[in-house]
């Protein structure tokens, strides 16, 4: 299964996307276990911060067009005529999954970028927090250059992300553009070397696992919530109704404990 899971002790896991032949680009089933590898690391109370790479030079490509396409034009014309609702434990919706559109997850997820991040895998980097890149990375929305849409969250969360003519730029002309300019318009956080660009992702993760789990997925719903709220009221109450959760937790006791007693602070993610 060229979608690879792994966790260490340190809480961290890493997510590798391995399909060389295509570029890493995904067909229906390899997005079905891409979309449950997120599950996996959403429902762990073990995994606090996730990873997710390419291999070879690459990160992701989106959809594999030559085998995607047919796939999923099957599956609907099946689940139209009331055939099916799946196949294989495949559905329509782990493409949308695979790229973190309508899934929540509220831990931290870094990209490391070492190639092409284009199409779905730009849908996908829209729906991490942190993203480092190499300078063998490149970035662009090209669906309208192949008369497609790109509907796995591009034209939602870029907009909200970057300056809206930076955002324009990257959704109008479907092009590719270098990691210096993805860096200059604020799509990335940073450019390493490409050899140390692993061992940097990981360095991101271990400044976030020094941190009490349950604070900082709070942390990070609150954001992703209060950004979707109606009002600015409304957000407020949700900071609020999340604040009172995590004050009432072991680790929010541990902190302060910890703290006056100079010690690190020992997390139990309750």
């Amino acid at each position: 299964m060229p979608i690879h899971y792994e966790m260490n002790d340190e809480h961290i896991v890493l997510i590798t996307i391995d399909r060389p032949e295509t570029r890493n680009a995904l067909d229906l089933e390899h997005f079905h276990h891409l979309a449950n590898s997120w599950k996996r690391f959403r429902d762990d109370p073990e995994a606090w911060v996730a990873i997710v790479t390419g291999v070879d030079d690459a990160f992701c490509a989106g959809a594999d067009l030559k085998t995607y396409i047919p796939q999923v034009t099957k599956l609907q014309r099946q689940i139209a005529s009331g055939e099916v609702k799946e196949v294989g434990g495949m559905s329509l919706r782990d493409g949308t999954d695979a790229v973190l559109r309508n899934l929540p997850i509220y831990k931290p997820i870094i990209a490391a970028v070492g190639g092409p991040c284009v199409a779905g895998g730009m849908e996908m980097l829209g729906g991490v927090d942190i993203r480092i890149a190499s300078p063998k990375a490149s970035f662009g929305v090209l669906e309208p250059r192949r008369g497609l849409f790109a509907g796995g969250g591009t034209t939602v969360r870029l907009p909200r992300q970057i300056p809206f003519p930076a955002a324009m730029e990257f959704l109008l002309t479907a092009e590719r553009f270098p990691a210096s300019r993805a860096l200059e318009l604020g799509l990335i956080n940073e450019i390493v070397p490409h050899e140390q660009l692993k061992e940097r992702a990981f360095e991101w993760a271990r400044r976030i696992t020094v941190n009490a789990p349950l604070a900082v997925q709070a942390t990070k719903e609150s954001v992703m919530r209060g950004l979707a709220a109606p009002s600015l009221e409304e957000a407020y109450r949700i900071e609020a109704e999340i604040s009172s959760a995590v004050f009432q937790t072991e680790d929010a006791k541990e902190g302060p404990k910890a703290f006056a007693e100079k010690r690190p602070p020992v997390w139990k993610g309750r």
